[in-house]
């Protein structure tokens, strides 16, 4: 199996050590980026580089494009005419690019399918959407395994996948912010800085792999922890009357405005 993976950004660079983390071998990712400077630390990672697009592609079964959205057609432009000429599938890592302009960017019956990840792929826990654009269920659960070496995977309808990067994509950097501010607090409570990053992310992964592990819906474990008149319940509505949930609820919506 070799893949191509253009964009060897933070997005991209995550997605390949993911892989390799994943059981792919380095040798069998091929990395472009736009400078050779960007691409020198994945060549001393065992990757296969090149600064040339069209290149690349070339005999891959999987071609992943990890650019910016405003960055496809320029993309296209290079690589279009070098697919679909042997058994390839393309795999679109840019948010926000409509399906149609996928399809009419890259013509032909090649399989496209969306995968949107996060940069948590680079340790193989991603939460990755996916969405095919045009492929078979056959041609789909080829990606879905693919994606599943750097984490969880959920399929969702093209119409929906603005709102799946707005949660788990960009969400990932909201759930930062989270550990931050409560980093910061935990500091300002007396805590050491290294105690307290440790404590609050050990917390936020608890709290995390409860729900996944159990099945249980956030509020039910949350009554757990709180009891009349305790600590819990006053930081919470400490919390609520300072627009936690409100601000994180806008925080998702922000973004698919």
């Amino acid at each position: 199996m070799k893949i191509c993976l253009i964009g060897a950004g933070n997005l991209g660079g995550a997605v390949a050590r993911g892989l390799v983390r994943g059981g792919v071998p380095a040798k069998d990712i091929t990395l472009t980026a736009s400078s050779a400077a960007t691409l020198e630390k994945f060549s001393a990672e065992g990757f296969d580089t090149l600064l040339d697009n069209a290149a690349a592609v070339q005999g891959a079964d999987f071609v992943l494009i990890a650019v910016k959205p405003w960055l496809i057609e320029e993309i296209a432009t290079q690589i279009a005419p070098e697919l679909g000429k042997e058994s390839q599938t393309l795999v679109c890592l840019a948010p926000g690019v409509p399906a149609a302009k996928l399809e009419e960017l890259f013509p032909g019956d090649m399989p496209i399918i969306y995968a949107i990840p996060n940069t948590a792929a680079e340790i193989g826990k991603s939460a990755t959407i996916l969405s095919p654009v045009r492929a078979s269920e056959g041609q789909f659960k080829k990606v879905e395994k693919l994606m599943g070496c750097i984490g969880s995977t959920v399929k969702l309808p093209a119409m929906k996948m603005l709102a799946g990067t707005s949660v788990t994509s960009c969400g990932i950097a909201y759930a930062l912010r989270y550990i931050r501010a409560a980093v910061e607090g935990a500091v300002e409570l007396g805590i050491p800085p290294s105690l307290a990053s440790k404590a609050v992310c050990d917390t936020v992964e608890g709290a995390a792999r409860l729900l996944n592990e159990k099945g249980t819906h956030a509020e039910q474990e949350i009554d757990r922890v709180t009891t009349p008149g305790g600590l819990t319940i006053k930081g919470l509505n400490a919390m609520e009357e300072a627009g936690f949930s409100a601000a994180v609820i806008a925080g998702l919506k922000a973004g698919i405005k």
